[in-house]
C-alpha cells in the first residue's frame, strides 16, 4: 500500500518549512493563534455552483478487547451494543507501512466531469486515554491520494483544543484544495492522527473527514457551503445552533453534513435538526441516524454508501454523516439553520450543506 516518508523526516521541521509542507493546501504556515478551548463557527466557504459536495471519511481508532464479558468488539464493530468505554481502545492502521501507527481510507466519489472548487481536511479526537498524547502533534497528519504516496498536511487555522475531567479533545483542519483537485476522485488515505489509544472511562475516539466542493454543469444550481468550529453540544441537552447565512431554507432538496467527536450509540438525546431561522426545528433522520440517536458514532451518506477501509457500521465515537434535506423545512424565506443538542459529552466540528437554489 502507501508508504510515508518517515516521521522524522515528515514531523521534525522547523517553522521555516512549516509553509512548504503545506504544498496540499494553500501554503500557510503552522497555524496562526494556537490552540484554543472553543471556537466560534464561522463560514469557510459559500459558492452558488452547479455541482454540490461529497465528502470521504473514517475512524483512526477502534475496540481491542473488552472491559466486560458482556461486551463484544465485533458486536459493536457491527452496529449492536457497544460503546468506547467498553473496551480497550485500538490503533486502525490498513497501511504496510512500519512509520504510521494509525491510518484509514475512505473514497471521494466524484460525479464524471467534476472540477473541485474547494477540499478542506479535518480531523481530530482524544488525547488522553490510557495514553497521553503530546498537543504538539495536534496540528499535522499525512495524506496520500489515490495511488499516491504520503504527503504531509499542517494545520493552516487555530487548533480547537479543550481539556475537561476525562477527556482532552481537538480537532484540527487545512486546506488541500490544489492536491485533491489535480487527483480527483478515488481513495484517500490519512495517517498519524494524534489519538490516543487504551482504556478510560471517558473513551477513545477520533477519525478525519475530507470535504469536498465541485463544479459539475450537469448538475443543479445549488448554494454550497461550509462552516467550521469546536465547541460542545451538551451535556444536558446544550443545543448549538447555526445560521448558514446566504443559504436558503426554502429549497426542493439537498444535503446537510455534520462532524461530531463522542456519540455513543444507544444512547438516548443526540438531535440534529433544521429550520428556517427561529422557525420549528425538523429533525433530519434516515435510516442509520434515528430520531433522538443522531450522533451514534456513524459514518453514512444517502444512496450508495462511500467505500471505506475498515468500514466497521459503528466507529464507537467519530461521526460524519450527510443527511438528505428534502422539501427543506417548510418555509418560503429565511436562512438555514442548524440545530445539534445532545444529553451526552460531545463536540460539533463541521457542517456543510449544498441545497438546490431557489427558482
Amino acid at each position: 500500500m502507501r508508504h510515508s516518508l518517515g516521521l522524522r523526516r515528515v514531523f521534525v521541521v522547523s517553522l521555516a518549512l512549516a509553509a512548504c509542507l503545506a504544498t496540499t493546501g494553500t501554503g500557510s504556515a503552522a497555524p496562526p493563534g494556537g490552540e484554543r478551548a472553543r471556537i466560534d463557527f464561522a463560514q469557510r466557504y459559500r459558492a452558488l455552483q452547479h455541482g454540490g459536495v461529497v465528502r470521504a471519511a473514517n475512524a483512526s481508532i477502534t475496540c481491542g478487547a473488552p472491559v466486560t464479558r458482556a461486551a463484544s468488539c465485533d458486536g459493536a464493530r457491527a452496529g449492536r451494543a457497544g460503546v468506547n468505554d467498553d473496551f480497550e481502545m485500538a490503533y486502525i492502521d490498513v497501511d504496510d507501512d512500519p512509520n504510521t501507527y494509525n491510518s484509514s481510507t475512505a473514497e471521494v466519489r466524484l460525479p464524471p466531469r467534476s472540477r473541485v472548487s474547494y477540499a478542506r481536511l479535518y480531523w481530530g479526537g482524544n488525547l488522553r486515554v490510557g495514553e497521553q498524547k503530546p498537543p504538539k502533534d495536534n496540528g499535522r497528519v499525512l495524506i496520500a491520494e489515490p495511488g499516491g504516496r504520503y504527503k504531509p498536511v499542517v494545520a493552516d487555522t487555530p487548533i480547537g483544543h479543550r481539556v475537561t475531567p476525562g477527556t482532552d479533545a481537538f480537532q484540527a483542519s487545512a486546506d488541500v484544495t490544489r492536491l485533491v483537485r489535480s487527483s480527483g476522485a478515488g481513495a484517500y488515505t490519512v495517517a498519524q492522527v494524534n489519538v490516543a489509544k487504551g482504556y478510560s472511562k471517558a473513551g477513545a475516539w477520533g477519525g478525519w473527514t475530507l470535504v469536498v466542493a465541485y463544479e459539475n454543469a450537469a448538475q443543479p444550481l445549488r448554494t454550497v457551503a461550509l462552516w467550521d468550529g469546536f465547541d460542545a453540544t451538551g451535556a444536558g441537552g446544550h443545543r448549538q445552533t447555526l445560521r448558514l447565512r446566504g443559504v436558503p431554507a426554502a429549497t426542493t432538496g439537498g444535503v446537510v453534513g455534520v462532524v461530531a467527536y463522542d456519540g455513543d450509540r444507544g444512547r438516548r438525546g443526540d438531535t440534529v435538526g433544521v429550520s428556517a431561522g427561529r422557525g420549528p426545528v425538523v429533525p433530519l433522520t434516515d435510516d442509520a441516524n434515528p430520531v433522538g440517536d443522531a450522533l451514534n458514532s456513524t459514518i453514512s451518506e444517502p444512496g450508495r454508501p462511500i467505500r471505506r477501509t475498515p468500514a466497521y457500521p459503528s466507529t464507537l465515537g467519530y461521526d460524519s454523516d450527510v443527511y438528505p434535506l428534502t422539501g427543506g423545512p417548510g418555509a418560503r424565506r429565511g436562512d438555514l439553520t442548524v440545530h445539534l443538542s445532545s444529553q451526552d459529552q460531545a463536540w460539533a466540528g463541521v457542517v456543510f450543506a449544498a441545497v438546490d437554489a431557489r427558482r
